[in-house]
């Protein structure tokens, strides 16, 4: 039997009967933990989507944040570290701030839940250093913290580690759309620029 034949025969038995369960189909062609995970995979991929990744030790992470976004507003979310803000930002708190308050800031600073290395992925659940998903969105640049040990070598592994019920919001790369002549305009749905600190 072809591919071909075995997915039509199973559109059909599924389309026979109203109420009839589909056919179970088997997802154990890669389990979580199955890929060992590669921290320079993650820092080609974040690259290859145009996001500017910085590796360095977690007592550098200001320091990375005044380089990106000193002497500017931040939005930055009730739970985030506050030893990761340099004096030369202002720090704007997330205490449900309007649209417009979020969109006229200069950046935000968040934290991460887990990253992807095989897709290049930053994975965010709404954490108390993570805030809302609105504040990531708005600002014209996102500067996000990772630690080396929330990198996971691929998405059932990231999977394993998220919450279901939490709103998840997957990034790969700045925000950016092509039109139909392949012409990029970057920051159409969201940041800009993204920065993504590594902390090893």
């Amino acid at each position: 039997m072809t591919a071909r034949e075995l997915i039509l025969g199973r559109l059909r038995a599924a389309l026979a009967e109203p109420g009839t369960a589909p056919a179970e189909v088997p997802r154990d062609y890669r389990s979580a933990g199955s890929v060992a995970v590669d921290l320079d995979v993650l820092v080609h991929r974040l690259t290859d989507y145009r996001a500017a990744v910085h590796r360095c030790a977690e007592a550098d992470v200001a320091r990375i944040v005044d380089e990106v976004l000193g002497h500017r507003r931040v939005v930055v979310p009730p739970g985030l570290p506050r030893h990761w803000l340099p004096d030369s930002v202002t720090a704007v708190p997330d205490d449900n701030l309007t649209a417009e308050r979020i969109a006229a800031v200069d950046g935000v600073v968040t934290a991460a839940a887990v990253a992807v290395a095989e897709t290049g992925t930053i994975v965010l659940d709404a954490a108390p250093d993570q805030g809302r998903r609105i504040i990531t969105l708005l600002p014209d640049v996102h500067v996000c913290v990772l630690r080396a040990d929330q990198v996971v070598a691929t998405v059932p592994d990231a999977l394993a580690r998220v919450d279901p019920h939490r709103p998840l919001t997957w990034i790969s790369g700045p925000s950016a759309t092509s039109d139909i002549e392949l012409n990029r305009v970057e920051g159409v749905h969201g940041p800009r620029d993204l920065h993504v600190i590594i902390t090893t």
